[in-house]
C-alpha cells in the first residue's frame, strides 16, 4: 500500500514540475533567445529548419505546453482567425472550411467559423461580430459583400477573399477560372458528339455563376453553335433546383441528349429528375457537373465533372492570411480547372 502510495505522491509532482516549464527555460535548452521561440510558436518567426527543429525538440523533451492566450496577449494577437462561409452544412464550402482549419492549426491558430447566408446584412453582421472578438485577421470564403466594403475592412485588418479579383492594401483574393472549367465541361460533351446540350445556371449574382455560364457559351461558339436559349434553366445550386430545371425541361418538350450543370448538387438534383420520368444515366442523357465534391465520385453512376480544388482552397486561404499576418505578400494561386470524366457521360445516340 505504501509502495502505490509513493508511486501517486510521484506522479502528482511530475504533472507540477510540468507545468513550471516555462518559455525562458524552453529557450535556454535551445540555445536561442526568449523572443525567438514566441516569434517560432506565433508562426512569425524566419528562422533556419535547423533551428526551428532545435526549438521544437527542447519543446517536446520539457513538455512544454504553450498557453494560446499568453501568447496572443503578449504578441498583440488573440492567434485567431475569423472565417465567414454561406452555408456551414454545404458540401462544398465545409471541404475549404476543412482545408482553413487543417492549416491554421499547424501554426497555432484557431478558426472561428460563422455563416453569412449569401446576405449581404448577414455577412456585414458577421464581420462586426468576429473583429469584436478580436480576431487577427478574416477570411471571406465567396459572399456577396461589395469589394468597397472589403477593401475598408482590410485597413483595419488582414483580409483574404476567395471567388474575386480584388486588389487592395491589406487584403488577398483568390479566384478560380470557371470561365474554363465551365468551357472544359461543354467541350467533353461537344467531343462525345452532343449538339443539343442543356445547361443548368447557377444563381446570376454569383461571379462565378456568370462565368460559368459564359464558359458554356463560349465552347457551344467554339464548335460552330447557337446558343439555344430554350435549353438554359435557371438554377439556385441547390440539389432541389437542379430538379424542378429538369423537371421544366421535360415539361417544355425540348430535345436533348445531356445536361451540363453548373455545380454537382444541381446534378444530383437533375438525376434524380432523370430517374423519376423513366430516362437513364447516361444511355438516355449525358449528365456533367461541377465542382467534384465528395459525393460525385459516389453517385450512381459516377458524375462526369469538373475538379475545383475545394479543400486546397481553404488551405491556400489560409496560408496567405499566415503571411499577411506574418508581414508578408501571398503569392500563392489555385491550380487550374480540370475535367474528370465517368460514366455519367458517354457519347450521343447515334454516333
Amino acid at each position: 500500500m505504501k509502495k502505490s502510495i509513493d508511486v501517486k505522491a510521484g506522479r502528482r509532482a511530475a504533472f507540477k514540475d510540468e507545468g513550471k516549464v516555462t518559455l525562458d527555460m524552453v529557450a535556454a535548452a535551445a540555445g536561442v533567445s526568449p523572443s525567438t521561440v514566441s516569434r517560432i510558436l506565433n508562426g512569425t518567426a524566419t528562422v533556419s529548419d535547423d533551428k526551428r527543429k532545435t526549438v521544437d525538440e527542447a519543446i517536446a523533451r520539457l513538455g512544454f505546453v504553450p498557453n494560446p492566450v499568453a501568447r496572443g496577449l503578449a504578441g498583440g494577437r488573440t492567434l485567431s482567425v475569423g472565417v465567414i462561409t454561406q452555408t456551414i452544412d454545404s458540401p462544398f464550402f465545409g471541404s475549404a472550411l476543412r482545408g482553413v482549419e487543417d492549416e491554421l492549426s499547424r501554426a497555432g491558430y484557431s478558426p472561428l467559423f460563422v455563416s453569412g447566408h449569401w446576405n449581404v446584412a448577414q455577412e456585414a453582421r458577421c464581420i462586426d461580430m468576429l473583429r469584436s472578438r478580436r480576431v487577427d485577421g478574416i477570411i471571406v470564403l465567396n459572399g456577396r459583400l461589395p469589394d468597397a466594403a472589403l477593401t475598408a475592412h482590410a485597413l483595419q485588418l488582414p483580409v483574404v477573399v476567395t471567388g474575386r479579383a480584388l486588389k487592395a492594401a491589406g487584403l488577398y483574393a483568390l479566384n478560380f477560372d470557371d470561365f474554363e472549367g465551365a468551357r472544359l465541361a461543354t467541350h467533353h460533351l461537344l467531343s462525345l458528339g452532343h449538339r443539343r446540350i442543356a445547361f443548368i445556371a447557377g444563381d446570376p449574382r454569383h461571379p462565378d455563376a456568370k462565368e460559368r455560364q459564359r464558359g458554356y457559351r463560349a465552347a457551344l461558339q467554339a464548335a460552330g453553335l447557337p446558343l439555344e436559349q430554350d435549353l438554359v434553366v435557371p438554377g439556385q445550386y441547390t440539389e432541389d433546383s437542379g430538379r424542378m430545371a429538369v423537371e421544366r425541361l421535360l415539361d417544355s418538350r425540348e430535345s436533348f441528349t445531356a445536361i451540363f450543370a453548373a455545380n454537382d448538387q444541381m446534378a444530383f438534383g437533375a438525376a434524380l429528375a432523370l430517374h423519376r420520368r423513366h430516362l437513364r444515366v447516361p444511355d438516355d442523357v449525358s449528365l456533367v457537373g461541377y465542382d467534384d465534391i465528395a459525393g460525385a465520385s459516389y453517385s450512381v453512376p459516377p458524375l462526369s465533372t469538373v475538379h475545383h480544388p475545394v479543400y486546397e482552397l481553404g488551405q491556400i486561404a489560409a496560408a496567405a492570411m499566415l503571411q499577411l499576418l506574418a508581414g508578408e505578400t501571398p503569392t500563392a494561386r489555385l491550380p487550374a480547372p480540370r475535367f474528370i470524366a465517368r460514366e455519367s457521360s458517354r457519347a450521343a445516340p447515334g454516333r
